[in-house]
């Protein structure tokens, strides 16, 4: 892994290619490493932490046995709840919030570098909230029921229901009568019928306006 795009912020060009050299064998397949912060103490210091963004995961180094080993603490974007960091007189302190157990900090962290690991760290958990969020949405759709809308009753279907319980005749379709006082008087009857179910509580409110301006556009 060439180790040039991640030592632009004064990072450890030694560090960062022994930390570069240990990851490249942890990733996962397709896995991209898009930045790397490397501990800075005030007092030099030969086995520095650091920590790691992919974006897939939130990697933590700490040096152990004189560098002979190295303590590894990842977590997946999904397991982690947020990020943050804390600027002091030397470096700052960046801490990550796991969506369970205790929160986990490395401090002298170059100010620049903890920005930027800020920075980044955020980008990848809104990216994960945002496919969790159009997971969720496709698994809504999946459970919804296929002929939701097709098996919906029409207004149409609910009006003729409510004058059947009422027991109100419907009128029969008949043609347009001829002489204009006739048409009047069907209309008239008509609302007579909506006004009846109306104060028998048949139906809405909502659904008597809409109906009866439906019968008035036959005027």
């Amino acid at each position: 892994m060439r180790i040039e795009p991640f030592i632009n912020d004064e990072q450890d060009p030694k560090n960062a290619e022994k930390v570069l050299g240990k990851i490249s064998d942890m990733l996962t397949p397709g896995e991209q490493v898009i930045y790397l912060a490397v501990q800075k103490k005030p007092a030099v210091t030969l086995i520095p932490d650091s920590i790691v963004v992919t974006d897939k995961r939130l990697i933590f180094c700490k040096p152990g046995n004189l560098g002979l080993t190295t303590n590894f603490e990842i977590y997946s974007w999904k397991d982690i709840k947020d990020v943050s960091f804390k600027e002091e007189f030397f470096g700052a302190k960046f801490t990550a919030v796991p969506s369970s157990g205790e929160n986990f900090t490395i401090d002298y962290i170059p100010k620049v570098q903890a920005r930027k690991l800020f920075q980044f760290c955020n980008q990848q958990l809104e990216r994960n909230r945002e496919l969790e969020r159009t997971q969720a949405l496709e698994k809504e759709k999946a459970l919804r029921p296929q002929n939701e809308i097709a098996t919906r009753p029409s207004i149409e279907e609910n009006f003729q229901k409510s004058f059947e319980q009422a027991n109100i005749p419907v009128a029969p379709s008949v043609p347009v009568p001829e002489i204009a006082k006739s048409l009047e008087d069907e209309i008239t009857q008509k609302l007579q019928k909506l006004r009846t179910l109306y104060e028998k509580q048949l139906i809405t409110q909502e659904e008597y306006e809409a109906k009866k301006a439906d019968i008035l556009s036959q005027l």
